[in-house]
């Protein structure tokens, strides 16, 4: 299982990023993705996760109604849409998926909401 996350920059506050996650290794569209984040001395945290086959979203209140997670099963691609973005959204995000009893993740991309 490989997974590659892309898409993460610098954007000043109120500004937008879409991450993308290549998946690899696995039967992608059969499989939930998930988007996690971890910012400067805090502890890993659930953004938004997708199930598979029919797509169905969940988010965390931090981020409802400005995030949307996507998937593109043609193309084994799992996105994060980011909007209205500010500046405790700051951190490293990483794309995750749980195949044969393992949890798989990315390295991670860096997203830095600064003026």
């Amino acid at each position: 299982v490989q997974l590659v996350e892309s898409g993460g920059g610098l954007v000043q506050p109120g500004g937008s990023l879409r991450l993308s996650c290549a998946a690899s290794g696995f039967t992608f569209s059969s499989y939930p993705m998930s988007w996690y984040r971890q910012a400067p001395g805090k502890e890993r945290e659930l953004v938004a996760s997708i199930a598979s086959a029919g797509g169905r979203a969940n988010y965390a209140d931090s981020v409802k109604g400005r995030f949307t997670i996507s998937r593109d099963d043609a193309k084994n691609t799992v996105y994060l849409e980011m909007n209205t973005l500010k500046p405790e959204d700051t951190a490293v995000y990483y794309c995750k998926t749980r195949y044969m009893f393992m949890d798989h993740w990315g390295k991670g991309t860096l997203v830095t909401v600064s003026s």
